[in-house]
């Protein structure tokens, strides 16, 4: 019953979408087996539901972002969460797009920080009386 409801949370999280059932099964099986302190390992799991442990795996860090994964075993099995959570490949392409974003914030800066050495050598040397009163801190 465990991992009947797993699955049907998984597919309110939008888990499903684009995914071959017996890899969500799996996963459920395994998070199922494990609350209920049964030793099953993935071997086992991937024997039963033929999918690769990869795959497995990859379910298990979908389910592992969706706020179910931080209820207790008892708040999951009497709390019926109303909310659902984005698609995973929503998520990813979100989280995808923020790392390039910051990453071109990285080159941005390092192009600044050439034009502004490049200006300041291109800049002529202040001679004279005065050229002591306009260096920084002066």
């Amino acid at each position: 019953m465990t991992a009947l409801r797993l699955v049907q949370r998984m597919k309110r999280d939008w888990m499903h979408t684009g995914r071959r059932p017996s890899g969500l099964c799996g996963a459920a099986l395994l998070v199922a087996a494990r609350l209920h302190d049964f030793c099953r390992t993935t071997k086992e799991i991937v024997n039963v539901v033929k999918v690769c442990e990869n795959t497995l795996r990859k379910r298990l860090t979908e389910f592992e972002d969706t706020p179910t994964s931080q209820l207790t075993i008892e708040e999951f099995m009497r709390v019926d969460l109303d909310e659902e959570c984005d698609p995973p490949c929503f998520t990813a392409g979100l989280r995808k797009k923020k790392d390039q974003q910051v990453s071109g914030l990285y080159e941005i800066q390092e192009f600044q920080d050439e034009i502004d050495a490049e200006l300041e050598s291109c800049r002529p040397k202040l001679r004279g009386v005065y050229a002591a009163y306009t260096k920084e801190g002066g």
